[in-house]
């Protein structure tokens, strides 16, 4: 009687670890990229950095050696314009990645020179031009530096469409949209739901918002919950109207592209 009671124990464990192990998905071999497609654009670039040692501000914006990386709107950090009329950005990109991962950052790249003046050329040589690396995390700095110039780009959650449109509209020039220096009128922080030692992610910047309107659509929104102390807290809440949607990751909005368009002067023929 005492096996028989044993055996069945023993029979409905066996069980239970069978089933638990069926829920576990073996990974791919080879496949680096991260597949979660829930989180907002903020959750993703502040899980992908997780760990990174390099110093950041408001989850990403990398502070530049060569000057102040949050006050580009002079004309220092202006990527130039050619007699075309058009703004040429060299840039490199990393042998690590995979074709497939190289394609998902050259299509991203697709937009701006569908949309504006702004064309993304490889590299022959210039001094000046972004180096597309897989470090730890997603990252850039604001703005032309001057010489190599890394963006970051893991293959670890950075290789969506709207999170890489995200760093290179950094490198280009472009702050967060939360602190746009207006930004009380359409957004409320909630400082006591931000963690410990993170309210210095919100503080507004001196921006030049080139007469455009605050975009709750822009893909450099951060979600609601960023930089939350506790999970699913809001830190962000849009005003008045609470329920706006905020941190998409899918494309640039219209607003976006009519910035870039402002901002380095694009002419209306912009398919050249």
């Amino acid at each position: 009687m005492k096996m028989n009671l044993f055996s069945a124990v023993l029979a409905v464990l066996l069980g239970l670890s069978a089933q638990n192990d069926s829920l576990v998905q073996p990974q791919e071999e080879g496949v680096k990229t991260n597949g979660s497609h829930r989180l907002d654009i903020t959750s993703r670039i502040l899980e992908a950095n997780k760990g990174v040692d390099q110093v950041l501000v408001e989850g990403d914006v990398a502070l530049s050696r060569k000057r102040n990386a949050m006050n580009c709107w002079s004309g220092n950090c202006k990527w130039t314009k050619s007699r075309r009329g058009l703004v040429e950005v060299p840039y490199t990109i990393s042998d690590f990645y995979f074709d497939s991962e190289r394609a998902s950052i050259l299509k991203a790249m697709e937009r701006f020179q569908q949309a504006t003046c702004v064309r993304f050329v490889p590299h022959r040589g210039q001094s000046d031009f972004l180096s597309i690396e897989s470090e730890r995390g997603c990252w850039s700095t604001i703005g032309k530096e001057g010489g190599r110039q890394v963006v970051s780009l893991s293959v670890h959650g950075c290789l969506e469409r709207g999170i890489i449109q995200h760093e290179l509209l950094h490198a280009l020039g472009f702050h967060h949209e939360h602190t746009r220096r207006d930004r009380d009128q359409y957004v409320r922080i909630n400082w006591g739901n931000i963690a410990a030692g993170n309210t210095f992610n919100f503080n507004k910047m001196d921006t030049n918002n080139l007469n455009t309107p605050y975009d709750y659509s822009s893909v450099m929104h951060y979600g609601r919950s960023a930089f939350a102390g506790t999970f699913g807290a809001e830190t962000i809440t849009p005003i008045p109207d609470s329920s706006v949607p905020i941190g998409q990751r899918e494309d640039m909005s219209d607003i976006d592209i009519n910035r870039i368009i402002r901002f380095f002067g694009c002419s209306k023929c912009r398919n050249q």
